[in-house]
């Protein structure tokens, strides 16, 4: 799956306005935001630096170009980016061959948006090689669409990746719902004109315009998300 295909006959029924569902992945239908810290931790210790605890909320749900920088350059560490990128990318890997688990909510979601025909996409900033990997346990088949962060020229939070799923889902960005866990998410997708749901995981997420912000996956469904989509934002 790409996020340059597009996506023929996925409108949902008319007088909907919903027209498609966009997912985050790390965080929001995968537990693995820890992963991702735990993995920093241990590079950088094997490279003969300790992080801070505070650095996490700086570096999670941002891109790896991102994360990996502000830690390269807080540290000092003796690296490249593309040598740390690698890494990093090897450890999460690991990791989430040993356990994968799913958010609370999560597997119901995607069971209840397949079941009713809804266009649904993943967009992610984590790279191809990953989201490739966790589709493994939570079905290929529940997406017509996957968004990595290396294959696009922005990624989160610039709205590049959002308005690239819309697009993929012939679906106009305003009737389309997003569900983030960050606030780097969360900006992408409210920059592309998408509704959102933030469901936040590691640091908190004051509700907005446009934006609802839930304690769980488990408040979310269909009714809830079409109820979302209503009238253009603006």
């Amino acid at each position: 799956m790409t996020s340059t295909v597009p996506v023929v006959g996925t409108r949902t029924a008319e007088g909907s306005a919903l027209q498609a569902v966009l997912l985050d992945m790390d965080g929001t239908l995968v537990d693995t935001e820890g992963f991702w810290w735990e993995t920093e931790v241990e590079v950088f210790a094997k490279l003969g630096h300790a992080l801070d605890d505070s650095w996490r909320h700086v570096v999670v749900g941002g891109p790896m170009t991102r994360s990996a920088g502000f830690l390269l350059e807080a540290t000092g560490a003796d690296i490249t980016l593309p040598e740390l990128t690698v890494l990093l990318n090897d450890g999460f890997e690991d990791r989430i061959s040993r356990s994968l688990p799913l958010m609370p909510g999560a597997a119901r979601l995607l069971a209840e948006l397949a079941a009713q025909d809804v266009p649904t996409a993943l967009v992610s900033a984590s790279h191809r090689r990953i989201i490739d990997r966790v589709l493994d346990s939570l079905g290929p088949q529940h997406f017509a669409l996957t968004v990595a962060g290396d294959e696009v020229e922005r990624t989160k939070p610039h709205p590049e990746p959002y308005l690239a799923a819309a697009a993929g889902l012939d679906a106009d960005p305003w009737r389309c719902a997003v569900v983030e866990d960050t606030a780097t998410g969360v900006a992408s997708a409210e920059a592309a004109g998408c509704r959102v749901v933030a469901v936040p995981s590691v640091s908190p997420i004051a509700p907005a315009g446009g934006r609802t912000v839930v304690s769980s996956l488990e408040d979310v469904d269909l009714t809830f998300l079409r109820g979302l989509v209503q009238f253009p934002i603006g």
